[in-house]
């Protein structure tokens, strides 16, 4: 819970850090107003780092660059057009933006930019109350230089749903939404990054407004996606989309895992698996790679590795029900989805490459499987290998906790094997033992369709026998060629 004493401390300690204090004396000096927005100042309540800071001004760009211009080691004026200047200084990099009282149009989520002229006005257009607060650093013109010291600014209650842990928009949701629906998307991110409950009325909003969310360009949808999965808990905020219907907007594979129980055909609920399984995989994400940036790609896998399951979904006779083939018809689905949001071709196809994969591993666990299997394995997996033990680990959710404990030994067992074989034979990098260039010597062909035919045997052979030496991969290859007539 929040402490507003200690709140109010931080918030003192940021008025009095060198940046602020630097930039706040500059203002004040010109005559201007100058105030902390925004997140850092919901940080600093909330105990939470700072990042990146935003301020707010009622100066205009051309006076914030000749006011920043001497006391910054850097400046770009890349968002002068929306009042926005950038600097570095004191080694922080900060935004500052002239107050604004921005319209839309309702058809696109561009506004027509307008510079406002009070400090709650400007406030009152931001997207919820717990961010549309502001650390106000040098005193208005009129205010007694008694009370110049550091201000917190709340026009819309900010602070009382950073206690009561809500996320409300600071005007009524509909308008708010209405102006730019990205808004919607940034509630559930938020919902997630904070642990926040939506307030009713926002939630109501976005049910209501969620198919506005078509205005907005699949580069900035896929870029909230992001920040949500790259939060420590996405689940809330994924919650929040699949309850109020947005995610049918960009994402409608993950609303259809909620299949429906017939009540004599049973299988697990594969939507709560799939959230379990985001949970896991970024619990085992963290424990290996301590420190990393979150890993979208992985996070992305475990939401959809599910997501081929209501399109093969058979009802056995008996009560039985199955998925074949879920695991190669999700990852085209999964591909041609993240394709429509524009995501980048690597991304892309870590993502649907480890859903391909994530059920090879329990053919394993039923029967222990060959040097060549295993071979196999890490070809196929190639730059995701590591990627797919933590998925494949967090794949398993069953409550049986002998057969856990089965699947997890047999998983111990591959993973020692693969450091076993790459020790042995540099597993990461394997390849025939006999090249493009001493095929078509050996066999006196030009380069082609045959020589490819005669690389791949080979790597077969590779994979199914490992090392043999030169000499007798030549002669595997003579008798292959010889056996084609």
């Amino acid at each position: 819970m929040l402490n507003m004493a200690d709140g109010l401390n931080r918030l003192g300690a940021l008025a009095a850090s060198p940046v602020v204090a630097t930039l706040a004396t500059a203002f004040a000096d010109a005559g201007f107003e100058l105030a902390v927005v925004g997140g850092p100042v919901r940080d600093a309540l909330l105990g939470r780092e700072t990042h990146d800071l935003d301020f707010t001004t009622d100066a205009q760009p051309d006076d914030i660059l000749r006011i920043v211009t001497p006391i910054a080691s850097a400046h770009w004026d890349i968002g002068r057009a929306f009042g926005t200047i950038g600097a570095r200084v004191r080694g922080e990099q900060v935004e500052i933006t002239t107050y604004r009282a921005d319209s839309y149009d309702g058809v696109t989520r561009k506004p027509v930019v307008e510079f406002g002229d009070s400090i709650d006005g400007d406030l009152l257009r931001r997207d919820f109350t717990v961010n549309a607060m502001a650390l106000r650093v040098t005193a208005p013109a009129q205010q007694p230089a008694s009370t110049s010291g550091p201000q917190l600014i709340d026009p819309t209650g900010g602070v009382e749903d950073l206690i009561a842990g809500r996320l409300r928009t600071p005007i009524d949701p509909a308008v708010s939404f209405g102006d730019d629906p990205l808004r919607m998307l940034r509630a559930a991110r938020f919902s997630a990054q904070l642990d926040f409950t939506v307030d009713p009325a926002t939630f109501a909003a976005i049910e209501r407004l969620r198919e506005t969310l078509t205005i907005v360009s699949p580069e900035r949808v896929q870029g909230e996606l992001v920040r949500l999965m790259q939060t420590d808990d996405p689940v809330r905020g994924l919650r929040v989309l699949v309850d109020s219907g947005l995610i049918e907007e960009f994402l409608p594979e993950v609303s259809a895992l909620r299949l429906e129980v017939d009540e004599h055909h049973h299988h697990k609920d594969v939507y709560e698996h799939s959230l379990t399984v985001v949970r896991q995989a970024i619990d085992l994400e963290k424990q290996r790679n301590p420190g990393a940036a979150p890993d979208v790609a992985l996070r992305l896998a475990a939401l959809l590795h599910d997501i081929g399951k209501p399109r093969t979904r058979k009802l056995e006779p008996g009560g039985g029900v199955t998925f074949h083939h879920h695991d190669v018809v999700g990852s085209r689905m999964a591909r041609k989805r993240m394709q429509a949001l524009r995501f980048d071709g690597e991304t892309t196809d870590a993502v649907a490459r480890l859903i391909e994969l994530h059920l090879r591993f329990f053919g394993y666990a039923e029967g222990a499987w060959t040097d060549s299997a295993v071979r196999r394995y890490v070809r196929d997996a190639g730059d995701v290998l590591e990627r797919l033990h933590i998925l494949v680990r967090a794949d398993v959710t069953t409550r049986n906790k002998r057969k856990a404990a089965r699947l997890a030994s047999a998983y111990d067992d591959i993973e020692r094997r693969i450091v076993e074989l790459r020790e042995q034979e540099e597993l990461d990098s394997i390849r025939p033992e006999l090249d493009g260039n001493q095929i078509q010597e050996i066999l006196g062909i030009k380069p082609g369709r045959e020589v490819g035919e005669a690389y791949r045997f080979l790597l077969e052979v590779r994979l199914d026998e490992g090392v043999i030496g030169p000499d007798a991969a030549e002669q595997r290859l003579r008798g292959w060629w010889a056996a084609r007539g």
